[in-house]
């Protein structure tokens, strides 16, 4: 299969990549890294990356931010960090991405565990990951040509704990390459609209 892997050189990236390489065409993108740039709050950008990229048999994001702090702290611009690039730039991949999978091609997104298992400073988080997870169950129903949607949750990752550790304290920490495992398994897979929870 031809793979887009969005976020190639961050953690989870890198881990998909090395899971996926030896037995498929990776195509690497990314802000500032990987073959082609793209920057997903950008509808733009997204668009002609899909111009540049050609046809592909699935398409991975393992890419975007939010912004932690306490409720009491958080304002319309904070919010709009999760929003603008982990949510809606994971809906423009989706929206943009169709016509560049081939029939029975999938998406592959990424939520993560504050879904369902909130921690301080993270409501921003929480939301955006619950959302993700909404709109995959949704799309799922209604993309045509036989195309797949399903969504990773991963909880704190092993090799991101340093800097994360006091917003996961006493949370069991898991390595990106376990992680990868549910990414290969959604794209080489039949399903559609399943959440892939690694916690």
């Amino acid at each position: 299969m031809r793979i887009l892997i969005i976020g190639a050189s961050g953690p989870i990236g890198r881990a998909v990549v090395e899971e996926l390489s030896t037995d498929h065409e990776i195509v690497k993108a990314g802000r500032s890294h990987g073959g082609f740039r793209v920057d997903i709050r950008n509808r733009d950008t997204v668009s002609q990356l899909f111009k540049e990229v050609g046809m592909l048999d699935a398409i991975v994001c393992a890419a975007g931010h939010v912004h932690f702090d306490s409720l009491d702290r958080m304002n319309f611009d904070k919010f709009q960090v999760g929003l603008q690039d982990k949510l809606m730039g994971q809906v423009n991949l989706v929206l943009a991405g169709q016509g560049s999978l081939n029939d029975g091609g999938s998406f592959t997104l990424t939520s993560g565990s504050l879904s369902e298992i909130p921690i301080r400073d993270g409501t921003s988080a929480s939301m955006v990951d619950g959302a993700i997870e909404g709109f995959v169950r949704a799309a799922a129903i209604e993309l045509p040509r036989g195309l797949r949607i399903n969504a990773v949750s991963p909880t704190i990752l092993q090799e991101s704990m340093e800097a994360y550790r006091q917003y996961f304290y006493g949370y069991e920490a898991v390595p990106a390459e376990r992680v990868a495992l549910a990414y290969a398994r959604s794209i080489g897979g039949r399903q559609t609209g399943q959440v892939y929870r690694v916690w």
